[in-house]
C-alpha cells in the first residue's frame, strides 16, 4: 500500500521524547511490512529526518510550550482564540498554513493516511477528505489536559487547561467517527474509547531500538548511579510525576542513594542535593543500563510509556507505579509496584541495597520484544485491512 504518514514531528535520527520514538516504531513497523510510507510534516529547526528521502518537510517550527519565548506562546493563544481551536492545534495552523493539505496532495494519491494523533487533523481538518484514514491515539488527548488542569496551581493556567480539555474531547469523538480505524497504544485507552469503537481499533504494542538491545550485555561495569529516571519532563503529566519523586519519595530515600534525570526539565525545576540533572542524552539505553534501578513515577497521563517498555526490553529492575505499567497485564520479575511515596521509597531502598551486594537483577528481554514485535504487526495489519475495505 501507499501511506502518508501525517505528523507534527517527523522522526529523526535520535528521536528526543517518547511521542518521537512511538512515531519511528510505528513508521519502521509500517515499512518492515512491505508498505510505501511518506512521513509529511513538521521539524524542528536544525534536525534531519532519518530518512531523508522518503520525508516531506512542510515547515520547521518549534511547537513545544517549553521552548518558545513568552511571545510566541501569547501568539497561540490569540490564534487559538480566533480560530475556536485548542491551542495544540492553532499552533499547527499556524505553522502549516498553506502547505500541509497542500503537500499531501502534491504527493498522493494516497491508499491511506495515518494521522499521527487528532491535533494535525483537529489543525487541517481538510485532511480527512484525500484518502481514508487510521487514527493513532498516542495519548487520550482531553484526559491528559484534563490532568493538567487538576494539577495547574494558577488559576489562569487552569482555566486555559480547561478550555483545551473542553475542545479537544468535542474534536478526539469527531475523529473517532470519522476514522476508518483507531490505533490506541495502551489497551486501556482502547477501552476508555467506549463500546462503540471497539470494533474498529486495537492497541499497538511498541517496541523501542534494536532487537539486539534485549540482551543483558555489559553487566561488568561500575554504575553510575543507583536510580534512574528519564523522560521528557516538561510535559505536563511526566513533569507531575517527576515532581512527586523529587517531593515525596527522594526524602525518604538513604542519603547516600545517588539519582541522576535524564531528559530537558523545565528551567526553574528544584532537585534535592542527590539528585543530578544530567539533561538530554545521547543513548536512552547505555543511561539506563548505567543505573542500578530505573524508577518509573508516572502519576498522570494516558497513551503506554515508552520508558516503561524500555526498561522491560533491556531486561533492567524497576520500581513503578501502577500507571507507569498502564497497558501491561503481566510485570517482569523484576519489576515492584508502589503506588504510595512510602512504599515507593521502600521499594528502591531494598532493590538497591540487594543490586549493590551483588543480586544484579537483570534479566533477558529478547521474549518480551518478540511479543511486542509481532503484536504490533498484527495489530497493523487489522487497521489497513480496514481502512481500505
Amino acid at each position: 500500500m501507499r501511506l502518508a504518514f501525517l505528523t507534527s514531528l517527523i522522526p529523526v535520527a535520535r528521536p528526543d521524547t517518547g511521542f518521537e520514538i512511538a512515531n519511528a516504531a510505528i513508521l519502521s513497523a509500517l515499512r518492515a511490512a512491505g508498505h510505501d510510507v511518506t512521513a509529511i510534516g513538521f521539524l524542528r529547526p536544525g534536525e534531519v529526518p532519518a530518512d531523508p528521502d522518503r520525508a516531506i518537510v512542510v515547515a520547521e517550527a518549534d511547537i513545544e510550550n517549553a521552548v518558545v519565548p513568552a511571545a510566541q506562546k501569547l501568539r497561540w493563544l490569540a490564534a487559538a482564540a480566533r480560530l475556536r481551536l485548542p491551542v495544540a492545534c492553532a499552533k499547527l495552523r499556524l505553522a502549516g498554513a498553506g502547505r500541509l493539505v497542500e503537500a499531501v496532495r502534491a504527493h498522493g494519491p494516497f491508499d491511506a493516511l495515518v494521522l499521527n494523533s487528532v491535533l494535525l487533523p483537529g489543525a487541517f481538518p481538510e485532511l480527512l477528505r484525500i484518502a481514508p484514514s487510521i487514527l493513532v491515539e498516542h495519548n487520550i488527548e482531553h484526559v491528559s489536559a484534563e490532568q493538567n488542569a487538576d494539577h495547574a496551581g494558577n488559576p489562569l493556567f487552569r482555566r486555559l487547561y480547561r478550555r483545551e480539555a473542553r475542545l479537544l474531547e468535542r474534536l478526539e469523538r469527531r475523529l473517532w467517527d470519522d476514522a476508518r480505524f483507531i490505533w490506541t497504544l495502551a489497551e486501556e485507552d482502547r477501552q476508555a474509547l467506549g463500546p462503540a469503537y471497539q470494533r474498529k481499533s486495537c492497541a499497538l504494542p511498541l517496541v523501542s531500538g534494536d532487537p539486539a538491545a534485549a540482551s543483558p550485555a555489559g553487566l561488568g561495569e561500575d554504575p553510575a548511579f543507583d536510580v534512574g529516571l528519564i523522560g521528557t519532563w516538561t510535559w505536563g503529566p511526566n513533569l507531575i510525576g517527576l515532581e512527586w519523586f523529587l517531593r515525596e519519595i527522594c526524602p525518604l530515600l538513604p542519603d547516600d542513594i545517588r539519582i541522576a534525570v535524564a531528559g530537558r526539565v523545565p528551567p526553574d525545576l528544584q532537585a534535592p542535593m542527590n539528585v543530578t540533572l544530567v539533561g538530554r542524552v545521547p543513548s536512552a539505553e547505555s543511561f539506563l543500563r548505567s543505573c542500578r534501578l530505573v524508577a518509573l513515577s508516572s502519576r498522570a497521563g494516558t497513551g503506554v510509556q515508552l520508558k516503561t517498555i524500555e526498561a522491560m526490553q533491556f531486561g533492567l529492575p524497576a520500581v513503578a507505579t501502577t500507571l507507569s505499567c498502564r497497558g501491561f497485564t503481566e510485570m517482569p520479575a523484576n519489576f515492584t509496584l508502589a503506588d504510595t511515596a512510602a512504599d515507593f521509597a521502600r521499594a528502591v531502598t531494598e532493590r538497591v541495597a540487594a543490586i549493590r551486594a551483588g543480586d544484579r537483577q537483570r534479566i533477558d528481554g529478547a521474549a518480551f520484544m518478540a511479543g511486542q514485535r509481532s503484536a504490533l504487526a498484527d495489530g497493523l495489519v487489522r487497521g489497513l485491512a480496514a481502512a481500505t475495505a
